[in-house]
């Protein structure tokens, strides 16, 4: 394994760590009567890093609508393409 190969797959770890937060922070914020306040924090924390790679795959695949409900499929897109790329990089 080269040291670039660990890098990169230990930062696309980071990643799925903050989406995995970010989809739990989003559940919980949803669900939860009242909510604790530090997970407003935490909530921002962690769109502010994923966004960015969120945004623009929201922008070419629209949410898919069954009834009154959105189903967003960019974070599906983007988890999968992370844990792939994630593989790739620690077989380098």
């Amino acid at each position: 394994m080269s040291a670039l190969g660990d890098l990169l797959g230990f930062l696309l770890t980071l990643f799925l760590i903050v989406l995995v937060a970010r989809m739990v922070l989003d559940w919980t914020v949803s669900l939860a009567a009242r909510p604790p306040s530090w997970s407003f924090r935490a909530r921002g924390i962690s769109h502010r890093l994923t966004e960015p790679v969120l945004a623009p795959v929201r922008r070419v695949v629209r949410p898919v609508r069954a009834g009154g409900v959105a189903f967003d499929l960019a974070f599906t897109l983007v988890f999968l393409a992370v844990v792939l790329l994630q593989s790739l990089a620690f077989s380098l």
